[in-house]
């Protein structure tokens, strides 16, 4: 029964493998660009491609931001001056941003250097991240926006 389940698992694994080649292949013909920025592997590259869709389906690098659901939206109280996350939009988009925020988190020096600073500010971790979230989102738009098939 072990050995049966081994081979499954060893014949899973390679179509998976399978299946990423062929993600990457056709990111790679759509907006090549995309791979190239940390954190950014053909999966979450094909899920951002196909929540952006095409160009201009979505009018600016803020409403692809409202799409994502890294928005700021007000929470303040009183004196409290503060902002969040939606939680609407498209989850698996915004979990594609937080995949590559994570990672970037960890082997980025620019970004652990930016949540350095935030944190210096009196910014929490949250926040920080929030903020990223909303940085990244703008920046993977106008990669998608201003990319140029390749021709194969």
């Amino acid at each position: 029964m072990l050995r049966s389940l081994a081979r499954r698992i060893e014949h899973a694994t390679a179509e998976a493998a399978e299946l990423e080649r062929e993600i990457r292949q056709h990111v790679q013909a759509l907006v090549p660009q995309l791979l190239d920025e940390p954190g950014v592997g053909p999966i979450v590259a094909a899920q951002l491609l196909v929540a952006w869709s095409h160009r201009n389906r979505v009018r600016s690098e803020a409403a692809f931001a409202r799409l994502a659901g890294v928005a700021p939206i007000p929470a303040s109280s009183g004196q409290t001056i503060r902002h969040r996350l939606s939680r609407g939009g498209d989850r698996q988009l915004n979990r594609a941003l937080h995949t590559v925020i994570l990672h970037r988190r960890q082997h980025d020096p620019a970004t652990r250097d930016y949540i350095a600073r935030r944190l210096g500010e009196g910014k929490s971790t949250r926040d920080a991240t929030r903020i990223l979230k909303r940085y990244l989102a703008r920046h993977l738009y106008r990669v998608m926006q201003n990319a140029s098939p390749a021709m194969t």
